[in-house]
């Protein structure tokens, strides 16, 4: 057995620092050959010991790592949740992480994000505080230890950088975590550790490599040991054109060995099992990166774990991102084994819910696994854009369910000829590149769909109201009764029924009008000419007398059990007059019942 280097994730917000903080460790501008300087694929770095101990000196001989740890083997993702597609069976591939955060802006969307998803995993993570030369007065250092340098600093300086590592230790507790800032940590295997440093400048750097070597040798030695000689395991990063090569994959390797024309199974688009037969293995020297030109690269005819490397092979076009890759020793194992792999995260559906498409594997189960933890159902999930499909599915979908009918897209387009078939369906598109975003967009929505239909009900709902029949203002005694009236509490509607004091039934309100303009309702104060359906002055009710509107049974059941604070004041009170009236008659009437 051997022990290879741990895979250490450098996780968070774009522009906190990532590919700053690895292109000091190996002394290389990756970060500013970026786009507009955000990382915009997933890169990996070897960091030998060496390296390890030219930047740390002395901190890495106390610790005696170097027989047990060979290295640290970084990779790099884009600030949105990339981390999703480094998995493995059981989990993320990375054994370790860094989650980097601007000192000075605290958490931001993707910090939390990428939070999320190290909860999800279980994965062991430090937090690295960036930007502490940014701190007002702070004084740079180049290459210091963060003791160091906080040594040097002002006591102004020293009590605004404790307040903002105060901040970072709150936010991680808010979200389950224990913290403290590195060198106050009592129990590394309870308390995350916070390690302030500048990326530019390499302050507090040696800290943040030392730790990660102790935490490797102190936990995760087991986990780390390998079978050099057992056939491949890995993950597929990305599919990338590379000039000279055609379609190649970009892999991490965490278990055995990998040979040139070595046959790999990998999954398609189509959740199935494809082989391929491996044409070159090229890797990059230690210190490169593996989004750097190919130049950079050297063919190998075998590497062992672990390792970034990018595969020559035919047939690559299906390949999805964050695929299992699997060296064919034993034809059948392997396909069961990537099948199972697939089935874990698309199979667990039910008959009705929303539809989720994501951009990779990984980023397919993130998203599976929180909305399960927030009991969404999942009607189907599946990778690659959104097609007519999707979008037929998601119409049935919304035809059982308003709000069904929705389709959580993650990191995925829509195919440009479903573009009409979307906006003529009436399912509602939820698309971004950052999960949770998407999740919480959707839950407002569902709100505000339960919210409209909860209005909507409770405007259809008879709501308690009455007024007064005016004295001498009688225009027509009968067929229909024409009176002039005065609202005095509620909403007056027509079409209401009516009754008077004593319960009974006086007549249907077919219209009133004010000053020639007929009105569908008044409210209280307003004074009208009212037709009664059915209704006979002197016979059902007296000038002077109060009617009220007719409130059914079943509907002051629902005013009393979920609207009851909606009502005005005089609605309240005009809700309990009519409820003597009522019960005088039937003492049971509005009662709730024991299945009620």
């Amino acid at each position: 057995m051997k022990i290879r280097s741990p895979i250490v994730s450098v996780l968070g917000h774009v522009d906190h620092g990532k590919t700053t903080l690895l292109d000091y460790i190996r002394g290389s501008t990756i970060a500013d050959k970026e786009a507009g300087g955000i990382t915009q694929h997933i890169g990996a770095t070897e960091i030998p010991n060496d390296t390890i101990e030219e930047i740390c000196g002395n901190f890495i001989s106390k610790l005696s790592i170097k027989d047990l740890i060979p290295g640290l083997f970084f990779i790099d993702t884009p600030g949105h949740a990339a981390f999703t597609s480094l998995r493995k069976r059981g989990g993320a591939l990375a054994d370790l992480a860094i989650l980097i955060v601007d000192i000075n802006d605290g958490f931001k969307p993707q910090t939390f994000e990428a939070l999320n998803i190290l909860k999800m995993y279980k994965t062991p993570f430090i937090v690295v505080a960036n930007k502490v030369d940014r701190l007002f007065g702070w004084e740079t250092h180049e290459c210091a230890s963060f003791k160091e340098t906080f040594n040097q600093q002002a006591q102004s300086v020293k009590q605004e950088l404790d307040v903002k590592i105060y901040e970072i230790v709150g936010t991680l507790h808010k979200e389950g975590f224990q913290s403290e800032r590195f060198d106050r940590v009592s129990d590394f295997a309870s308390q995350i550790s916070i390690i302030p440093i500048s990326a530019r400048s390499g302050e507090g750097i040696i800290e943040v490599l030392a730790m990660l070597l102790g935490l490797a040798q102190e936990y995760l030695t087991e986990q780390l040991e390998i079978n050099e000689n057992a056939p491949a395991k890995g993950t597929v990063l990305e599919i990338k054109e590379e000039v000279g090569l055609g379609l190649t994959v970009d892999a991490i390797i965490y278990d055995g060995v990998l040979k040139t024309n070595d046959e790999i199974a990998l999954m398609s688009s189509s959740n199935e099992v494809l082989t391929t037969k491996v044409r070159s293995i090229l890797r990059p020297l230690p210190l490169e990166e593996m989004r750097d030109s190919k130049k950079r690269f050297q063919k190998f005819n075998e590497v062992v774990a672990a390792a970034g490397i990018k595969i020559a092979a035919p047939n690559l076009d299906d390949v999805v991102s964050g695929s299992p890759l699997r060296v064919l020793s034993d034809k059948e194992n392997v396909k069961e084994e990537i099948l199972k792999e697939i089935e874990d995260i698309t199979i667990s559906t039910e008959d009705e819910g929303v539809l989720v498409k994501a951009d990779t594997l990984g980023s397919l189960e993130a998203i599976v696994k929180l909305l399960r933890e927030l009991k969404i159902p999942i009607r189907e999930a599946n990778i690659g854009d959104v097609n007519r499909r999707d979008i037929i599915n998601s119409s049935i979908a919304l035809s059982e369910d308003e709000a069904h009918g929705a389709i959580i897209a993650f990191n995925v387009g829509i195919h440009s000829n479903s573009i009409d078939d979307l906006n003529n369906s009436g399912v509602k598109l939820f698309q971004g590149d950052v999960i949770y975003q998407i999740i919480e967009e959707y839950e407002e929505w569902v709100e505000e769909k339960e919210a409209a239909k909860k209005k909507a009900f409770y405007d259809a709902i008879v709501k308690p109201a009455k007024f007064i029949s005016l004295p001498k203002l009688v225009f027509r005694q009968s067929k229909p009764a024409i009176i002039g009236i005065e609202a005095l509490s509620g909403t007056v509607k027509q079409g209401q029924t009516v009754i008077n004091k004593n319960g009974e039934i006086v007549g249907m309100i077919a219209s009133m009008e004010d000053k020639g303009e007929t009105l569908p309702s008044i409210s209280r104060g307003q004074r009208v000419a009212m037709a009664i359906k059915d209704a006979i002055v002197g016979k059902h009710f007296e000038e002077g007398d109060e009617l009220y509107v007719n409130v059914s049974e079943k509907h002051y059941k629902f005013i009393e059990r979920e609207f009851k604070d909606k009502l005005t004041e005089d609605e309240f009170e005009t809700l309990y007059e009519f409820l003597d009236i009522k019960r005088k008659q039937n003492p049971e009437w509005g009662k709730f019942g024991l299945f009620e």
